[in-house]
């Protein structure tokens, strides 16, 4: 089944089966480059302002660049060194982990959902589940021979960043500290290690489509050499460059439901270039799967009633995947 995957080989020309139709493509010469993204910095001593400035970006933009979040540089490039090293890896190799089943914990696998798309993304992916890591880590992959620890330090450094994030995000809707942690339940957190090869044609395709994210928090660990993650902000399209030793944090579709519509789960896509190949890491914090979600009931009043039904992060994770990527916003079919 290795050869369904990019990585396995050089593309010099595009196969018809990735190329959008003309009304869907990225048309790059549009994107808008050099515009400013919100930053935080955590080390700032003012907790009000740092609590503001998290209200303020989710309100905005729904994503933000975060500085000194506590995450040792030195790891951050151990994890991507060994992430390119991975899909380095020969092709019988990756083979024994590739699968296109969505339900499947830890799988290699291409594009999005092969067994649903008619035109595919430029990407291959690695996806893990991560919590708790002792139950999932003796399936992941044994080789490069350091994946399995240096990737375990990031996640149980991601996952704290990720529990320091929700108090503050919390305190900014004017909830307790503790609300969104408790309410999410004993989350699950996953992992895709996404890597897009040079694309002989980039305008003609996408390494993924626009889309929101079904979770809740998305900690983004970006190539720092290469462009390639856009959000949608004031109807066009952005891209994000992050600054030196920055991690990307996007709000999810759960956090839109718990803040009654007040942080938007942004719109994002990547796309591809001709050149250089380009790796991102992206950790998810999920809501544990039988627990009830929806607005927070401090956020629903006579003036601001509930905008989203409650259903259950399954109900939700269910739906997400039985439709296509770049459908309508998943959270709509929850409207009240």
């Amino acid at each position: 089944m290795a050869e369904h995957l990019l990585s396995t080989a050089v593309h010099h020309t595009m196969p018809g089966n990735y190329v959008r139709p003309e009304s869907q493509r990225p048309r790059l010469k549009e994107v808008v480059s050099g515009a400013l993204i919100p930053v935080v910095d955590l080390a700032c001593p003012d907790r009000a302002k740092v609590v503001a400035a998290i209200g303020d970006a989710c309100r905005s933009h729904g994503f933000f660049q975060i500085l000194n979040h506590g995450i040792d540089a030195g790891l951050m490039a151990a994890v991507m060194a060994v992430a390119l090293e991975f899909f380095r890896l020969p092709a019988e190799e990756k083979a024994k982990l590739y699968s296109d089943d969505p339900a499947k914990k830890i799988r290699l696998s291409t594009s999005f959902n092969v067994r649903k798309e008619t035109v595919h993304n430029w990407r291959d992916y690695l996806r893990l589940h991560c919590h708790p890591l002792d139950q999932f880590v003796p399936d992941w992959p044994a080789n490069p021979p350091d994946f399995k620890e240096t990737m375990s330090s990031y996640c149980k450094e991601v996952r704290e960043l990720g529990f320091r994030l929700y108090a503050a995000i919390s305190e900014s809707l004017g909830l307790e500290v503790t609300y969104m942690k408790e309410t999410l339940g004993e989350q699950e957190q996953h992992m895709a290690v996404n890597f897009y090869p040079p694309c002989p044609e980039p305008e003609l395709t996408y390494g993924l489509p626009a889309h929101t994210d079904p979770n809740a928090l998305t900690i983004l660990l970006m190539d720092q050499d290469v462009a390639g993650l856009q959000v949608l902000h004031g109807g066009k399209w952005v891209a994000v460059n992050p600054q030196p030793g920055a991690l990307i944090i996007n709000i999810g579709d759960q956090l839109q439901a718990l803040s009654n519509g007040q942080y938007r789960s942004v719109w994002h896509r990547a796309v591809v270039n001709s050149d250089r190949e380009r790796l991102s890491v992206a950790s998810f914090l999920c809501p544990c799967n039988d627990v009830e979600l929806g607005p927070a009931r401090k956020l629903v009043t006579e003036e601001t009633p509930a905008v989203y039904q409650n259903y259950t992060y399954d109900e939700y994770y269910k739906k997400f995947w039985s439709r296509n990527l770049d459908q309508e916003h998943c959270l709509e079919l929850f409207r009240t």
